[in-house]
């Protein structure tokens, strides 16, 4: 907990100061989202609120995806000694992080700063080694990446944020806001987080984690092989029963033979790959039909309502009726 949110006298005598990151050919979304929940003024809610410092490395000008530049007020020197410090992103997520920027990351974690990234931010603070023996995220496309350049990070690609204590992360853009409100829970409790939610008319809390939103869509594998075939004809047949031996026999192949080369080739064994085919195809029929839940995982190919339930909530870290309610139509199942 940063040390001017750790007792009510200080809180009385000096708002807590919010330090945001601002860098040149940023996205202007995240830190709008970061000026919009901090940044403004919240007298009705009759809580000691924030003080908001929008910092930048350079004081000049800086370009903003959209075609306007914005000019940061303070630089890292107010960043390292902010109670809380937000990095929305990098400019370059296989790009180096600069030394001084690396530096006031970690003066500012060493004071008892709250450290805390958007999206690919995340890979600032990993430069730092803020994230060296924790669990933390990123969007789901940069998850792979932050795992190989700073291999100590317990990478969980699936939450749509992580706290740990006194670090904290999200994934993408829209995740951030998820994050943001967190943190306005830890500081003033529900009620306050809730009504900051009803004035941007979100959700106080989001069913489910990001892998909901990983793009996963059903296709054909594109090489002529045996394993590619086999796999083609499951995606012609997922309604179907499908056994080791049907893919097999698909593939030419004996079963032994298959399994060694189907988990060669994807990494895992033939039914739980099914499974996850017959979950990705369930995906539209949720999205865009008022198909009862229970015949959409028939229509797949799982055996009982329950088995669907089961395996989609493991999948997705969120129910099939939650989905729909998320991404289509009224739920009639």
């Amino acid at each position: 907990m940063p040390r001017a949110l750790a007792t009510p006298t200080r809180l009385a005598t000096r708002l807590p100061t919010v330090a945001v990151l601002a860098f040149d050919g940023m996205g202007p979304f995240e830190l709008g989202c970061v000026v919009e929940i901090f940044g403004l003024p919240r007298p009705e809610l009759e809580v000691p609120w924030y003080d908001l410092k929008v910092c930048a490395e350079t004081r000049e000008p800086m370009r903003a995806l959209g075609g306007f530049t914005m000019q940061a007020a303070h630089g890292l020197d107010a960043l390292a000694s902010a109670d809380t410090v937000i990095v929305p992103g990098v400019p370059d997520v296989r790009g180096h992080v600069s030394d001084d920027l690396v530096a006031a990351l970690r003066l500012a974690h060493g004071r008892g700063a709250r450290m805390v990234s958007v999206c690919s931010g995340a890979f600032a603070l990993g430069a730092a080694g803020l994230l060296d023996g924790r669990e933390a995220t990123t969007h789901w496309k940069h998850t792979d990446l932050l795992q190989r350049r700073y291999p100590e990070v317990r990478v969980n690609p699936s939450v749509l944020y992580v706290d740990s204590g006194d670090v904290l992360t999200s994934a993408g853009s829209a995740a951030g806001l998820d994050l943001l409100l967190h943190l306005v829970r830890r500081d003033h409790g529900p009620k306050v987080a809730n009504a900051i939610a009803r004035r941007l008319v979100i959700a106080p809390h989001r069913e489910g984690g990001q892998a909901q939103f990983i793009e996963a869509a059903v296709g054909p594998v594109a090489d002529d092989d045996a394993v590619a075939r086999a796999m083609d004809w499951a995606l012609d047949h997922l309604a179907e029963p499908i056994s080791v031996a049907g893919l097999a026999g698909a593939a030419h192949m004996s079963e032994r033979s298959f399994l060694r080369h189907f988990r060669r080739r994807t990494g895992t064994s033939p039914l739980r790959w099914v499974i996850a085919q017959r979950v990705a195809a369930s995906l539209p029929m949720l999205e865009g039909t008022t198909v009862p839940v229970e015949e959409v995982g028939l229509a797949v190919g799982f055996e009982s309502p329950v088995t669907f339930r089961h395996h989609f909530t493991r999948a997705m870290r969120i129910s099939p009726s939650a989905y729909r309610r998320t991404f289509g139509g009224r739920d009639t199942g």
